[in-house]
């Protein structure tokens, strides 16, 4: 269990745009680009007065189990209300997207020259009980990799904050490293079929081409939620993460899994390889190494 609790870094900061030391950098971006979890307890978002009424899933048109703020747009969707209402909403959002970009900024700056702000998120529904199925099932053990988003291996990193009003925590396990997950799962996957990702572009399946690094992570995705075995014994951590928490880690490299909880905030931003600390300990690197060849 030692070595699973080193999978959370603890941080006291209280603070969206906290004045971090060199060295204390790169503690932190060697941290998370093994995998870990930032953790900071006291990193409250506080919603004002009028905000607190959007504590509740009514806001949800019902469609998406997510309302969302496009970054490139300003677009809110998957929200029901009036025009003033879903002004307030995205606001709200907007506002957290802000405190977390410049938390990132704060703590790692050398991703400030690359950092792509993508997609804000405002989850009201509670995780549990919620039906699914076992792909979409993200109470199941995972790795961030998505069908109809090729990134050929640009890093996703991910922001969230837990703003429940009744005192109740976001529920979690944290999974192994990646390089140890990989080592389970990848013999059992099969090279793409050659000319498949032209066919799945021509389709309209995928956004973009599907690169071979794409391939691999989506069956290793799939592979993860299907190992029962996997998700009951491998080594893993429970964490419960209170309201008025924050907690920072890569999602296409961390396994983890949402068990329970209400009311959040994430924050999704996007980061080339290159722009990391240290390239060699990203998912792409490690499965390229691992395969022993290119896979973009």
């Amino acid at each position: 269990m030692n070595a699973m609790q080193n999978r959370l870094m603890t941080l006291n900061i209280s603070q969206w745009d906290p004045e971090i030391d060199p060295q204390q950098t790169n503690q932190l971006a060697s941290a998370l680009e093994d995998g870990k979890v930032l953790y900071l307890p006291q990193l409250a978002f506080r919603l004002n007065s009028d905000e607190e009424r959007f504590l509740s899933p009514s806001w949800s048109n019902g469609r998406a189990k997510n309302i969302s703020f496009e970054s490139k747009n300003g677009q809110l969707k998957g929200a029901h209300g009036n025009e003033e209402e879903l002004k307030a909403l995205g606001a709200m959002i907007s506002r957290y997207r802000s405190r977390a970009v410049g938390l990132i900024q704060s703590l790692l700056p050398h991703y400030s020259k690359t950092l792509q702000v993508a997609r804000t998120s405002f989850r009201p529904f509670e995780v549990a009980g919620r039906p699914s199925s076992r792909k979409k099932d993200d109470t199941r053990l995972h790795v961030d990799a998505f069908p109809s988003r090729p990134n050929h291996g640009e890093r996703i990193l991910r922001v969230f904050c837990n703003i429940n009003p009744d005192d109740l925590p976001r529920r979690w396990r944290v999974g192994q490293d990646f390089t140890t997950v990989a080592q389970r799962f990848l013999p059992g996957i099969s090279r793409p079929f050659p000319g498949s990702a032209a066919i799945l572009q021509a389709l309209g399946i995928t956004k973009s081409r599907r690169s071979e690094y794409d391939h691999l992570m989506l069956h290793l995705h799939d592979a993860m939620k299907a190992d029962n075995d996997y998700q009951i014994h491998s080594p893993q951590l429970a964490v419960d993460f209170p309201p008025g928490s924050v907690w920072i880690c890569f999602s296409d490299q961390t396994p983890h899994a949402a068990m329970s909880g209400q009311f959040l905030l994430e924050q999704t931003l996007h980061l080339p390889v290159s722009g990391l600390y240290d390239p060699s300990r990203s998912p792409l690197k490690v499965l390229e190494q691992l395969c022993g060849r290119a896979l973009i």
